[in-house]
């Protein structure tokens, strides 16, 4: 029996590290998941496991490549972006894998914000709220001067994915969408590296930029493979519509974070959603994409816990919850609803008794509303001075039928669609490199919709 052709991805998340092959129709054919313990840098903070990550990508490999039933034409990589590996010219990493959580000197950050223009001004130019470590390139800028001696070390500082495509292809290279999103390295209104990268030394620990597209080849275990330069895991899941819908759109990404990327606005922020937490990504094609972020998951898991606990209810009864019109138009009646300007940190459920609530289907539908309530302010950030009508969810809320009623009820004008597809970033990194190793046409089928009217 002939093998089937496949592209191997590495999909890295903080929690789960998965390994997935895809056919030439981009159907999952095998996959596999792995999680390491954390370990600890040397001021004690956790962190990822960089040596078990990386002897687990060339284990994984290694395995998949010798199962006969599969013949890999091309691999790829996604990951979170926000952490830099830091090698020596030997190609070996200098240091652990420091946390994008860790927390930031005040005096340093002074020092470079008062350095370089200020908050205000700086955060303009690149884009990039001011979110201490999970700005990648202070984290650079913190070894600098913190630690002068393993700054002359560094010969290039890479981010997660690129890290991973090097321990396979040997190639060091930068990538547009891990540093274009919120490292305070780019300078949007120049597109190119701000002026500060030069200044300090920093640009030349930075490898060269590859397009998001590149493909390189390697030489592994004995056979040729095309090897992708790996992508931050927001821009990859963003491939997929991109490929598949033409016209102006939002993407309201959930989990933890809920994020609207709009890739069809590219005004430059304005203070006020700088404010209001948004920020650009960048497309694998280099273009700027308006981003809101909203801390919309973790929220709704905390309260959930406590509808239960008042309740008495199991939270597994919360996954499955149907929307019910004439219990949303009492609650409108009931409670005072939540108006601009909207608190974007915490949810207005929050301070409600929940003795005031007859039953937790009634206290679920207005913790919805008040969740809701924020994602329109949220979402409305980076939709304004665009004409955009499609509206897609996707992750947990998309399967939700109450979040994804309301929020086509306070969307009037607006097509909200539930978009469902397994592994969208998987996915997405998968296409990012379609031309080198597919012969088929790009896919068009592969995410499903469904349509949520106006009620």
């Amino acid at each position: 029996m002939a093998s089937i052709p496949v592209i191997a991805i590495f999909d890295v998340g903080k929690t789960n590290k998965k390994l997935f092959l895809f056919d030439s129709q981009y159907k999952i054919v095998y996959e596999k998941s792995a999680k390491f313990p954390e370990t600890k840098d040397e001021d004690g903070d956790e962190c990822d496991n960089l040596e078990s990550l990386s002897f687990s990508i060339i284990d994984s490999l290694q395995e998949v490549i010798s199962m006969k039933e599969f013949s890999i034409k091309a691999i790829n990589f996604s990951s979170y972006g926000a952490s830099l590996v830091y090698i020596d010219e030997n190609g070996k990493p200098l240091t652990p894998l420091y946390n994008y959580l860790k927390k930031y000197p005040d005096t340093l950050h002074n020092q470079f914000y008062d350095t370089y223009g200020g908050v205000q001004s700086f955060t303009h130019q690149t884009a990039s709220p001011v979110l201490g470590s999970l700005n990648s390139g202070m984290q650079l800028y913190r070894i600098k001067y913190e630690r002068p001696a393993l700054f002359k070390k560094i010969k290039y500082a890479l981010h997660l994915p690129q890290y991973l495509s090097y321990l396979i292809s040997g190639i060091p290279c930068s990538d547009i969408t891990s540093i274009g999103c919120h490292t305070n390295l780019w300078d949007f209104n120049k597109m190119q590296y701000h002026q500060w990268v030069q200044q300090e030394g920093v640009l030349e620990k930075l490898a060269p930029i590859l397009p998001g597209n590149e493909v390189l080849t390697t030489n592994f275990m004995g056979n040729t493979y095309f090897v992708g330069i790996g992508l931050h895991d927001s821009s990859a899941a963003l491939i997929p519509y991109l490929v598949n819908f033409h016209e102006p759109f939002v993407l309201i990404s959930t989990g933890t974070w809920c994020i609207s990327l709009n890739p069809f606005n590219q005004t430059p922020l304005t203070d006020e959603e700088l404010s209001n937490d948004c920020l650009c990504f960048m497309t694998y094609e280099g273009k700027p994409v308006k981003a809101s972020r909203l801390f919309a998951g973790y929220e709704h898991e905390q309260q959930v816990n406590r509808i239960a606990a008042h309740f008495n209810q199991s939270i597994i009864r919360y996954r499955d919850i149907n929307y019910d019109a004439e219990v949303v138009i009492d609650l409108q009646h009931k409670f005072q609803q939540a108006e601009c300007p909207i608190d974007l940190k915490a949810s207005d459920f929050s301070k409600k008794e929940l003795s005031s609530f007859t039953s937790d289907i009634e206290a679920y539908h207005q913790l919805i509303l008040d969740i809701i309530a924020q994602q329109i302010f949220s979402t409305q950030l980076v939709l304004q001075g665009t004409d955009t009508k499609k509206i897609f969810v996707d992750g947990g809320f998309g399967k939700n039928s109450v979040y994804m009623n309301l929020l086509a009820k306070f969307f009037p004008d607006k097509e909200v669609f539930a978009a469902s597809m397994a592994q969208a970033t998987a996915v997405g990194t998968a296409l990012s490199i379609h031309q080198c190793w597919n012969q088929m046409p790009l896919p068009n089928d592969i995410i499903e919709l469904k349509y949520y009217a106006n009620s």
